[in-house]
């Protein structure tokens, strides 16, 4: 088994989405079908929990494509790690690579439903690094489920 080896402030997303527009209501043709289904988003904060900053606490997706994004981290085309001892720049360039990976299967940010981050050496002072990056990409009226969690490296 291959190891993932990440740098000392590492930036890891993971992505789980779907084809749903950039509305909270498209039509989507099914392509073995060619049927025309009627997709729905919700984004639900329940008045238990407490108010989300920066996150949906659930998001609903009905009848769409999905599309599975592998764990992204701060590496050029070339391989390269870019932004080392720089969380911001390696959060940056894990966006800009998910954008790529994205736009590869036809989607965008808007249609990202959850997302799970993962942080090398993680201390709470990061989470306001890495919302002011994640805002520049992600929806802040409908953001996507999100989960952070800080890892050892």
């Amino acid at each position: 088994m291959n190891k993932l080896l990440l740098p000392a402030s590492g930036v890891l997303l993971v992505l789980g989405l779907n084809m749903a527009g950039n509305s909270a209501r498209t039509t989507d043709v099914d392509q073995d079908q060619n049927t025309k289904r009627q997709m729905e988003k919700q984004f639900l904060n329940p008045k238990d929990l407490n108010v989300p900053t920066g996150f949906t606490h659930v998001v609903t997706a009905n009848q769409g494509k999905m599309i599975f994004v592998s764990g992204q981290v701060a590496l050029n085309k070339q391989g390269e790690v870019i932004g080392k001892g720089d969380l911001r720049a390696q959060a940056t360039q894990v966006f800009e690579n998910l954008k790529v990976a994205l736009a590869a299967a036809g989607a965008t940010f808007a249609e990202v439903v959850k997302m799970n981050t993962y942080v090398v050496n993680y201390k709470p002072a990061d989470v306001t690094v890495l919302r002011e990056v994640r805002s520049k990409y992600v929806s802040k009226e409908k953001p996507p489920a999100s989960t952070l969690v800080g890892v050892q490296s």
